[in-house]
């Protein structure tokens, strides 16, 4: 088992070792450059009399600095990867000390009419969204939230193996998230992906043709008046003849390039993850089959998007002044470029979907590589058949510190119903929380904060934070009605639900509450429901000496020496201890 924060130590002082090494070569081919420029400009200052000689000096001279500047520009790029790796790894050491509250929490994927997503700290400050995210373009966060959403039980295993491949790949999830952060991106894929569909071509085959017609007329004008065959004056008449054609096209030649300008930089950043992927081997069925997507007649994915954007940078070349009016005059330069951009759209539109789909996956993907990898101590659920949905020993809540955490064997058959009461404070909610997220970690394909865990895929349906609606014009008592008539139509058409409450009715009198309650429990131990409820209310514990499928068990609450004490474990039984009197003497309340 290699120790995540050792690892994380180790690759930090490595990769700032080598960017300050870079740093000093980036210094060395700037003052050669430097240099380089000096000689040159010397050596044809003084041999300027023999232009041969200038000229050869001022060639060599110029090829010299732009091979520098090439590989200073190579090495530039090296350096900032490595820069985003550092960032990374001090990321990773940091959240490993709990300070993650300042990430990206999600609080708008809240959904009160979704299953679970506002009762069980998925979103929001201190969330499990902030703590597990590690995505780096905005496709994989929404692929990520989805998985986290999807409630789906079919296909866990092969998730599991997914997750658990990545979790022993660290420095290649860390390389894709540096490549992808490198990269800014102006346009989403989304609009991207409409656009290609949705696109028409308006230039033919033709005009390929007559690009290529035109430039060796151009050549051949060129040399005429070099030669002195035919008037200088005609290369002038000839360019204005190639700005005419252009302009005949601009109105689509603008459509494209408009367009493409602004999927330039995402699709080099996908082309670099779309690299990463196929240059690696995976051996697990989920991450096989997604790396099969990107294959295509035997061409890599990575190596069509690269040409697609360089296609596209040459179309850019029309905001340069002298390239527009020389390369359009001579050379029809944006038509050939924008018919290339054509050709492209009309063989791989179809395909660019795929693509994209690939690179989100493997960014969403990696965070639970990631979260699985700092999470090595615990348990990948074994999915059985078992009458047992979910017997977990020594369950705990991953964002609570490991230190501090207190688990609890849980043994929950299928269509049982488990009944918890408690003192305030005892650990009743959190429990909830802590039995919600292990189901969802599960269905995710995650290991779960528990020494071993057995489980047999259940969807879940919480009600736990119902909240009035002045938009609605809805009352508290009314809003949770809906959301329990809304468990209740899901369970009766579909009883493979975990149903999860917390203190069910608050908006109705104690007498009210009771009844309520109890006939509430009663109609899901009729639909074979199984679940948790938590209440204050000991009379609904009543019910398991008349259902069998109704289990009471408790989190109880001492004072010893005039001091309150929690164990925070779960028990079988009812509690007996209630606090409230006493904290209200305690804190001078009352």
């Amino acid at each position: 088992m290699q120790n995540p924060s050792e690892f994380y130590k180790t690759q930090l002082l490595a990769y700032q070792s080598k960017s300050k090494k870079l740093f000093k070569t980036l210094s060395l081919y700037s003052l050669l450059r430097l240099g380089i420029f000096v000689v040159t400009v010397t050596g044809i200052y003084f041999t300027f009399s023999q232009w041969q000689t200038a000229l050869g000096i001022g060639v060599v001279g110029v090829a010299l600095f732009l091979v520098l500047l090439s590989k200073y520009i190579d090495l530039k790029a090296e350096r900032s990867q490595y820069k985003r790796l550092v960032k990374i790894n001090e990321e990773e050491l940091k959240i490993a000390f709990g300070d993650f509250y300042d990430r990206g929490d999600g609080s708008k994927y809240q959904n009160p009419k979704h299953f679970y997503s506002l009762d069980i700290d998925l979103f929001g400050i201190g969330s499990f969204f902030q703590f597990v995210n590690r995505t780096t373009i905005k496709e994989g966060t929404q692929k990520l939230v989805d998985n986290l959403l999807a409630n789906d039980i079919l296909g866990i295993s092969e998730r599991q193996n997914a997750i658990r491949e990545l979790s022993e790949k660290p420095e290649w999830r860390q390389n894709y998230s540096a490549i992808a952060q490198g990269v800014e991106v102006e346009d989403t894929a989304v609009s991207i992906i409409k656009w290609l569909k949705d696109y028409k071509p308006f230039l033919s085959k033709t005009w390929f043709f007559v690009t290529v017609g035109f430039s060796f007329f151009s050549a051949l004008i060129l040399g005429l008046a070099i030669t002195e065959i035919i008037p200088i004056s005609y290369l002038g008449y000839w360019l204005l003849i190639g700005l005419a054609l252009t302009a005949s096209c601009l109105k689509g030649i603008n459509n494209v390039a408009q367009h493409s300008s602004k999927a330039k930089e995402t699709f080099r950043q996908y082309a670099q993850l779309l690299n990463a992927i196929e240059n690696i081997e995976f051996s697990s069925k989920l991450l096989k089959t997604q790396q099969n997507r990107i294959q295509l007649d035997g061409k890599k994915a990575s190596d069509i998007f690269s040409k697609f954007s360089k296609h596209i940078d040459a179309l850019d070349n029309r905001n340069n002044l002298i390239s527009a009016v020389l390369g359009n005059g001579y050379f029809l330069w944006d038509i050939r470029q924008t018919y290339y951009i054509e050709q492209w759209i009309q063989t791989y539109s179809n395909k660019v979907e795929d693509w994209f789909g690939v690179v989100t996956f493997f960014d969403a993907y990696n965070s639970f590589g990631n979260y699985a990898f700092n999470h090595q101590e615990f348990s990948y659920p074994k999915i059985t058949e078992e009458k047992h949905t979910i017997f977990a020993q020594d369950l705990g809540h991953p964002l609570l510190n490991a230190n501090k955490r207190v688990a609890s064997d849980l043994k929950l058959q299928q269509e049982q119903f488990f009944i918890v009461t408690g003192a305030n404070m005892a650990g009743k909610s959190t429990f909830l929380r802590t039995v919600a997220l292990q189901i969802v970690m599960a269905n995710v394909g995650l290991p779960v904060c528990a020494k071993e865990s057995r489980y047999k895929p259940i969807k879940l349906i919480t009600s736990m934070r119902t909240t009035d609606s002045l938009t609605d014009d809805s009352s508290y008592f009314f809003s949770e009605l809906t959301r329990l008539k809304f468990i209740v139509d899901t369970i009766a058409e579909d009883n493979n639900y975990f149903i999860i409450l917390d203190e069910i009715l608050k908006g109705t009198n104690s007498t009210d509450k009771a009844i309520g309650s109890r006939k509430f429990v009663e109609k899901l131990v009729k639909l074979n429901a199984t679940g948790i409820i938590a209440t204050h209310d000991l009379s609904l514990t009543e019910i398991e000496s008349e259902l069998e499928p109704v289990k009471n068990y408790f989190f109880d609450a001492q004072i010893v020496n005039d001091e309150l004490y929690f164990d925070y474990k779960l028990k079988q039984g009812v509690c007996q201890n209630m606090n409230a009197s006493f904290l209200l003497k305690k804190m001078q309340i009352v």
